[in-house]
């Protein structure tokens, strides 16, 4: 029997309603379908819909064989107060501090929460092996300078027909491989960008950019950036309207560490801001294929009409992690890019281009996406109701719509960069502080954790022993 929309979409209003007014407080159990059923004189499946509609949407959570219980913060993040950007007058110096967190981090008897990579155990490693292993038999002798950049034909058109079906004319001639999506990034910068130059960047930001704008000798402006509507349109117009602002880098979709992901119409205005002074924007996607909806969503490339976005994105993090294959939609600036390649890393191991095209056209990748969404989605929702369990009440956390990162708020005075000290020294668990996100210590008090692990018992106790540490 079919439920009514208007009719579950009211019972889990009032209910939120009543979550709101706190007659239902953090951690109570509310009444069972049954229970409710009756109390509302409603078919137990119109409360199913309204107790998954609230599930969905943060304010409850299903313990098994227990019942729903109301969620422990909401998993609501305030809007970020700073409206007016500003400018970086000093130097950004992050290096020094990443490599440090992520060198400690690589140790393989460390529980890996605070890790840039999925969960390499969700990824057809055979598969890729065995395409890896029959390219290099086949492949020709002089295909270590055909496939010179741009990159692979093969490759590039693979990666040309996903565009085309997803509605992005996208030509192979505007193709460029990389040895990964952070040198699409980096290059592309170095292509719209010389030393002393402005950029704009989100904040928090993926610390890879904070990086490369000091290795490029680039002053940035921080834009603030909204954990569930992306970069700020009236932060980045007013930044563009007092600077000279010469790039623009986001992620529109899952942004890395927020989860955020920009509304249509935000893609768009941001689009027309930066048109209007013709900067160009690089679009780091490189999460593109890991979204929970029913339709994979749009990238602001889609909308572009005057070639300003650099569309950059690798198979890194949906298909092949260690084969450091990715690529950038350069288009106009296509050529300077390969120039920059030629100059620096000359190109992406040649082997890996054609196993990772062989893979694609011939390997059933699309299933293997479907079953890796299904798995990132039911391992963030595990993650967060631990999480929810475990950490104090005053904890905030996202709930991002793909990726596999969760952004968590801790009271103020946490100071999350001694806290990894603390959890690597004592317990051989990482996390990634706040602190690797910014060029200051505005997020001191925040940290990134990697939701892409199976819930094990090893994990659930790592998560017990950071709250006990939090407290």
């Amino acid at each position: 029997m079919l439920v009514q929309k208007s009719r579950y979409h009211g019972v889990a209003a009032e209910i939120k309603l009543q979550i709101e007014q706190r007659i239902w407080l953090p951690g109570d159990r509310i009444p069972s379908i049954r229970k409710m059923s009756k109390m509302q004189s409603i078919s137990p499946m119109t409360v199913l819909k309204a107790y998954e509609l609230l599930e969905s949407a943060g304010w409850i959570y299903a313990k098994p064989r227990s019942g729903y219980f109301v969620a422990a913060h909401l998993n609501r993040l305030a809007i970020p107060q700073q409206t007016i950007p500003q400018l970086t007058n000093r130097a950004i110096k992050i290096n020094e501090h990443v490599f440090e967190v992520l060198t400690a981090c690589k140790r393989p008897d460390v529980v890996p929460l605070g890790s840039a990579f999925p969960d390499p155990a969700l990824f057809p490693l055979k598969q890729l092996g065995q395409a890896l292993a029959k390219t290099i038999k086949t492949m020709p002798v002089q295909s270590a300078v055909t496939e010179l950049p741009p990159g692979s034909v093969a490759l590039r058109r693979a990666i040309a027909k996903r565009y085309i079906r997803d509605g992005i004319d996208v030509s192979i001639d505007d193709i460029v491989i990389t040895s990964g999506a952070m040198e699409s990034l980096g290059l592309s910068l170095m292509a719209v960008t010389k030393p002393g130059d402005i950029v704009a960047i989100e904040s928090p930001a993926f610390y890879g950019v904070l990086q490369t704008v000091e290795r490029l000798q680039l002053k940035a402006i921080e834009i603030t950036t909204d954990p569930q509507l992306g970069m700020s349109v009236d932060a980045l117009k007013h930044a563009v309207n007092s600077h000279d602002i010469k790039a623009c880098w986001l992620m529109s979709k899952y942004q890395n560490p927020l989860g955020a992901s920009m509304p249509d119409a935000n893609k768009l205005a941001i689009l027309d801001v930066l048109a209007a002074k013709q900067i160009p924007l690089l679009e780091d996607d490189v999460y593109s294929e890991l979204y929970f909806s029913e339709h994979k969503p749009k990238p602001i490339k889609a909308y572009d009409q005057q070639g300003l976005v650099l569309h950059c994105s690798s198979f890194s993090k949906c298909l092949a992690p260690g084969f450091r294959v990715g690529w950038v939609v350069a288009g106009r600036y296509a050529k300077q890019i390969e120039q920059l390649q030629f100059m620096t890393t000359l190109s992406a191991a040649v082997p890996n281009q054609l196993a990772i095209a062989e893979f694609v056209l011939h390997g059933n990748y699309d299933t293997h996406l479907r079953r890796l969404r299904r798995q990132l989605e039911s391992r963030q929702q595990q993650m967060r109701h631990a999480i929810e369990q475990y950490f104090p009440l005053e904890t905030k956390i996202t709930r991002p719509s793909g990726g596999y990162f969760l952004w968590v708020v801790l009271p103020d005075h946490i100071n999350t960069g001694e806290l990894l000290q603390t959890l690597l020294d004592d317990h051989n668990i990482s996390i990634a502080p706040g602190t690797l996100f910014a060029s200051d210590q505005q997020y001191k008090n925040c940290m990134r954790i990697n939701c892409s692990y199976l819930l094990t018992d090893k994990i659930r106790q790592a998560l017990i022993t950071l709250a006990r540490c939090i407290a």
